[in-house]
């Protein structure tokens, strides 16, 4: 095909491509982005649920460009001697790639680090007697930690 034929072909499909994106709406992200953030962030035991449900069904909240990746604990161990903290450590994670997102990351990690030590000691609220205290140490330890060095 000579490039002139291939140029004439190809110049209007670019024209109906062009005039099909600017014909698609923009999806904005809704306003509400900052409250449902902040709703699913927070210390309590509904946050938390609230955020699991939301994690569970994430096309829902297509729209609201949320960053649901995450490493669990990092470079810790998500299950440390057999106590589940890998949920806790991914809503740790949403909260922290979200405000970095938002721009106000600073503000808002104590809160966020404070939230990933409730969460833990709710899973350590499943245990009795050595196991729960063991437990609640390991909470301790993986708090401190990311108050201190949690970037």
């Amino acid at each position: 095909m000579s490039r002139r034929l291939s140029a004439a072909l190809t110049a209007p499909l670019l024209s109906i491509t062009a005039l099909l994106a600017a014909a698609a709406p923009a999806r904005a992200v809704p306003a509400d982005r900052p409250q449902v953030l902040a709703s699913w962030t927070q210390t309590d035991a509904a946050s938390y649920g609230n955020w699991v449900a939301a994690r569970g069904d994430r096309s829902k909240w297509s729209a609201y460009a949320f960053d649901w990746s995450t490493d669990y604990c990092s470079k810790s161990p998500d299950n440390p001697f057999g106590f589940p903290f890998e949920i806790s450590c991914a809503r740790h994670d949403f909260g922290y790639r979200n405000y970095k997102k938002a721009g106000t990351f600073t503000a808002d990690k104590p809160r966020l680090d404070s939230a990933l030590y409730a969460d833990l000691k709710r899973v350590c609220g499943r245990y009795s007697g050595a196991k729960k205290t063991s437990c609640n140490g390991l909470a301790w330890t993986y708090y401190q930690a990311v108050r201190k060095l949690g970037n």
